[in-house]
């Protein structure tokens, strides 16, 4: 696994996490949504995938029994922050579309918002760095560097 670099307004920065959200973000009525096993596949090669969720519909697990992630069954938004905080939170990519993502957005060295079928918290949009229209556009930014800096730009 190799660490990805990033360009962000306060400079270039190497990141080995990303924490996702499952419900919602991820899936839609606990199901995952078409195209992210095979993006979260590929980013499994620089950056360990984490799935932090509270896992409303009870099929985190199975849902992504295939994908190289590490799920973990969470109570709150509080123990997301605490979970990336202790990853040491500048090298954490979040990204989520709850309430419960903000204090995890509020630490982390990048934050995403996803605009999904569910929808996504307001509160959450104002404590996002980037806010994307859905998951694959967000899981996308990765593979492409540039286009982070381009949205951050000053």
């Amino acid at each position: 696994m190799s660490p990805l670099g990033l360009e962000l307004p306060r400079g270039r920065r190497t990141f080995t996490h990303l924490v996702l959200d499952f419900t919602g973000t991820l899936s839609l009525d606990g199901k995952l949504l078409g195209g992210v096993a095979e993006r979260l596949s590929r980013l499994s090669d620089d950056l360990h995938v984490i799935v932090m969720t509270a896992d409303t519909f009870g099929t985190a697990r199975e849902a992504l029994r295939d994908c190289p992630v590490e799920v973990r069954v969470i109570r709150d938004g509080r123990e997301k922050a605490e979970a990336v905080a202790a990853l040491g939170a500048d090298e954490v990519i979040a990204v989520g579309n709850g309430r419960n993502d903000v204090p995890m957005m509020g630490v982390a060295g990048l934050g995403i918002a996803v605009v999904g079928p569910e929808g996504a918290a307001a509160s959450l949009l104002g404590a996002a760095d980037i806010v994307c229209r859905d998951i694959l556009d967000a899981l996308d930014l990765a593979g492409h560097p540039l286009r982070v800096k381009a949205t951050l730009r000053d």
